[in-house]
């Protein structure tokens, strides 16, 4: 395959040229965060349905500037475009994300990186390969409010962690893929929390214990409901609890947070409300305890959701440097998910493989 658009012009006014591949529900999410960046065009659409793509032009008023085809490879030979989105179903990310990079294009893709390890390790390969940047949407990292429980754990106030735990309950009546596959909670979002919790601790998993099952009532094929344990690096324990058919009480998008320190907890709702109790005196049964505040925290380009994603990989695209969520990394998040997966499967601990190659 000949190589396209090997490097961007070093003139910043130029604007990046961009192929959105994949035109389902979640491409409208990226659409409308793309909106915000100037820098960012987007040139093409791409999908097996044509007439998918070309709905999504009209929607988005963009019918008069984008290319729409229904193979990747024409689409470039089209637009010349540097980058390529890739909002399609996890188990074409593959095919989509290798034919990209050996056409030279810098790749973005939605969550997860790839539908197996064994895949995600030869999309990173192919990445360093081929010199280009290689990402993941992991949209929930850009949120003020966790940058602001980062900051705050990283500050010492808790000391050292020593245990996290994360509830995740949702009624999720998607309608959609998820309702057919194996593992619907651990494959297609499990993985946000998981990431979550290592951006929180700082810490990467060594081992978990999983135990999956499907409730009565679910309106899933696969098991919708998990419990699993992580043994993390630095003595950290990590627990996550949840459920894509939870019916009431549901928990936040971004999981119910409770976090426990040499020193004193913090908990957080995913939304608004931080509550922290610290040691203040010792000696009695029970610890006298002192509640804090979070200080608030400027998470500068560190927000957006998908828009803040988009925008750091952007810009690292055109001025150099590395994004947040580059492949390398992520798939560290992405060993968890198929960890516990194994580790439901055989009914005991597993150890989490790491390694990128």
């Amino acid at each position: 395959m000949s190589q396209k658009s090997a490097d961007i012009s070093a003139d910043v006014g130029e604007r990046t040229r961009a192929l959105l591949v994949g035109c389902g529900d979640i491409s409208r999410t990226w659409l409308r965060a793309v909106r915000d960046i100037p820098e960012l065009e987007i040139v093409g659409l791409v999908d097996i349905r044509p007439q998918a793509a070309k709905q999504l032009a009209v929607e988005f008023e963009l019918e008069q500037n984008v290319a729409i085809a229904e193979e990747l490879g024409s689409a470039l030979d089209h637009t010349g475009a540097e980058v390529v989105f890739n909002c399609t179903v996890p188990e074409a990310h593959l095919a989509v994300t290798l034919d990209a990079l050996e056409r030279g294009c810098h790749v973005l893709t939605e969550k997860p990186l790839a539908d197996s390890m064994v895949h995600a390790r030869q999309l990173v390969d192919a990445a360093q390969t081929a010199g280009r940047l290689l990402a993941v949407v992991q949209n929930r990292r850009y949120d003020a409010r966790i940058r602001q429980l980062r900051h705050f754990l990283r500050s010492g106030a808790l000391g050292s962690i020593t245990t996290v735990h994360s509830d995740f309950f949702m009624g999720a009546h998607t309608n959609s893929f998820r309702d057919r596959i194996e593992h619907p909670l651990l494959l297609d979002m499990a993985i946000h929390t998981f990431d979550a919790a290592r951006l929180i601790t700082g810490a990467d998993p060594v081992s978990v214990y999983c135990h999956e099952w499907n409730p009565a009532g679910s309106w899933y094929d696969g098991d919708a409901s998990v419990v699993a344990i992580f043994e993390m690096s630095a003595g950290i324990v990590y627990t996550y609890r949840g459920s894509w058919c939870a019916e009431g009480l549901n928990t936040t998008w971004e999981s119910d947070w409770r976090i426990m320190g040499e020193r004193g907890a913090v908990t957080w709702d995913g939304a608004d409300d931080f509550r922290v109790e610290v040691v203040d005196k010792t000696g009695s049964f029970y610890s006298e305890m002192k509640q804090v505040k979070i200080p608030s925290y400027n998470a500068g380009d560190k927000t957006g959701g998908h828009g803040g994603v988009i925008r750091e990989f952007i810009r690292c695209v055109r001025l150099g440097g590395t994004p947040e969520t580059v492949g390398t990394d992520n798939i560290r998040s992405l060993a968890m998910v198929f960890a516990a997966i194994q580790s439901t499967g055989l009914h005991r601990a597993v150890a989490v493989d790491l390694s990128a190659h």
